[in-house]
This record gives C-alpha cells, structure tokens and sequence, in this order.
C-alpha cells in the first residue's frame, strides 16, 4: 500500500513539474515580446538609458524626467498616465 501510494505521490509531482516547466516556456516567449521605449515615467535612477542630462543608465535625476525612457511591451507606454512614445 506504501509503495503505491509512493508511486501516485511521484506521478502527481511530476505531471506538476512539467506544468510549471511548460509555464515557464510560455512566459520566457512573452520575454520576447515587442519592446518600446517610454519617456517620461521612469523613476529617478531608474532609467534605461542615457538622457540629455546623464550619461548612462540609472542615473536620472528626478522621477518622470522628460527624455529619460524605460523599455515596456509594445502597448503599454500610452496606457501610463505622463508616458510618451518620443522624449520630449
């Protein structure tokens, strides 16, 4: 009886294993999606990028900094209150 139910307990964990690994997949392919560039929201320092006033990424000096951008999935920019597709 301790074998068998050894057995369902090893089953059920890996039909479980392959879900999460089968999730996985699918979120590293939406990792791949589309990536646009959006102004005007990036926290300070938290920038993906150099600006017109710093010279790499992290280093913006205040919060929704004008042409400081960070990469988002394509859509998603305009739906940001403040977020623009061009730095401004």
């Amino acid at each position: 009886m301790k074998r068998s139910t050894n057995m369902i307990t090893s089953a059920v964990l890996a039909l479980t294993a392959g879900g999460l690994v089968a999730a996985g997949t699918a979120l590293a392919a939406d990792e791949k999606a589309e990536m646009e560039k959006c102004y005007g929201v990036a926290k300070s320092g938290k920038n993906d990028c150099q600006t017109a006033s710093s010279s790499c990424a992290g280093t913006s000096k205040q919060d929704r900094q004008k042409d400081a951008f960070i990469a988002l999935p394509k859509g998603t920019c305009s739906k940001i209150a403040g977020g623009s597709l061009t730095a401004s």
